[in-house]
């Protein structure tokens, strides 16, 4: 099969979707890998190492999308890619179609196998997200304990000027995590571990007793509306690590309970790339990270693993590489057959011969859901 790898040229986006190792197993296996020249550039993968792995460097972002039978890349497709799309190709990257709409009908237009890495389910756990949600999640305590200090040099984020981990003497700070999956787990352990309070709330009983009993320094909440309110007055720290696969991330906060917040403390919206957790949330760059609502800083960028672009194109890949390797070896034709072969496959597909496969995107964007078995029994 025929692999394309694109530079990526979304705002601020850094992060490649294969490393040259990966490129050289792919290229081992028989397969052949074209990639734009610089694509790897960001994180310190120079063309070289990607000609010496086997792949072909080719020069224009458009050559990569006609050449390749199957298109892999991080982020999903901004607004000058659409039309570079194959008829009948395979897409493979984050793809976050429920709040992308155009997307969605460019890729039913072309045909385009789409497979989301954020929505793949093996044995239970999302293996294509959860490097990325282990990253985010660290990321938001490292970006709110940063947009509580008042060094940030836009003077309209009046920061409350607290340091999270305190000192003798002078209390932590409150750090509010909602969702208690793999991002609120991680983003837990980065506050603990900085000294804070941490406080984690979820609707999953079981989650909050497995979290109880692994992580002691942590408090366990139950999420409601009433809960929030009670905490939202006594919390420094504020991150949305909620997460409805697929689908759009639910609004928990409403603009009056962020009203509740202290002034110039932070709130980190991990979800925003999935429609935000918040009503008053809104997508960022890294470049424009922070705004003030209702009198906190919110920190809302949609692609917060950029920031750390090599590890995060080193743990992409790690977790990426085995599925596309299964799809390359049995080939574009044989789709279905891989489908079968590997169910975790169908968890992950959004878009299949024209239709959505997926019940959440159709939901969306109002679209009719197409089951993958609707297109076997035909």
């Amino acid at each position: 099969m025929i692999i394309g790898v694109p530079r990526e040229i979304k705002k601020q986006e850094y992060r490649v979707a294969l490393t040259p190792g990966g490129a050289r197993q792919l290229v081992e296996r028989g397969h052949h890998v074209v990639v734009e020249t610089l694509a790897g550039a960001g994180v310190g993968f120079p063309d070289e190492e990607y000609k010496r792995a086997g792949a072909e460097i080719v020069a224009t972002h458009a050559e990569v999308f006609s050449r390749a039978e199957m298109v892999v890349k991080v982020k999903e497709l901004v607004p000058e890619e659409l039309d570079l799309q194959r008829e009948g190709q395979i897409l493979f990257a984050y793809l976050h179609l429920a709040v992308e709409e155009a997307m969605t009908l460019s890729m039913l237009q072309r045909n385009i196998i789409g497979i989301a890495y954020e929505s793949l389910v093996h044995n239970g756990r999302r293996p294509l997200l959860e490097p990325m949600s282990e990253i985010a999640g660290r990321i938001s305590v490292i970006m709110g304990a940063y947009f509580l200090g008042r060094s940030y040099p836009t003077t309209a984020l009046d920061a409350a000027g607290v340091l999270l981990s305190g000192v003798p003497g002078v209390l932590p700070a409150r750090v509010a995590i909602l969702g208690g999956g793999t991002a609120g787990v991680n983003a837990a352990r980065m506050a603990l571990g900085l000294g804070a309070e941490v406080v984690i709330l979820d609707i999953d009983i079981e989650r909050l007793r497995a979290i109880d009993a692994t992580m002691p320094g942590v408090r366990t909440y139950f999420s409601s509306p009433a809960h929030l309110e009670a905490l939202l007055p006594t919390t420094d720290l504020l991150i949305g690590a909620v997460l409805i696969p697929g689908a759009r991330a639910p609004k928990l906060l409403t603009r009056s309970m962020m009203r509740l917040m202290k002034p110039g403390s932070v709130f980190v919206d991990i979800a925003v790339d999935q429609g935000g957790c918040s009503e008053t949330s809104r997508p960022m760059s890294h470049a424009d990270p922070a705004y003030v609502e209702e009198g906190v800083v919110h920190y809302c960028v949609a692609n917060m693993p950029g920031a750390y672009a090599r590890t995060a194109t080193q743990a992409l890949t790690n977790a990426t590489l085995p599925y596309i390797q299964r799809i390359a070896d049995e080939g574009l034709a044989h789709f279905a057959t891989t489908c079968r072969r590997y169910p975790e496959l169908v968890s992950a597909l959004y878009t299949y011969q024209g239709r959505v496969t997926n019940e959440a995107i159709a939901k969306a964007h109002g679209l009719r859901f197409s089951p993958l078995r609707e297109f076997e029994s035909a």
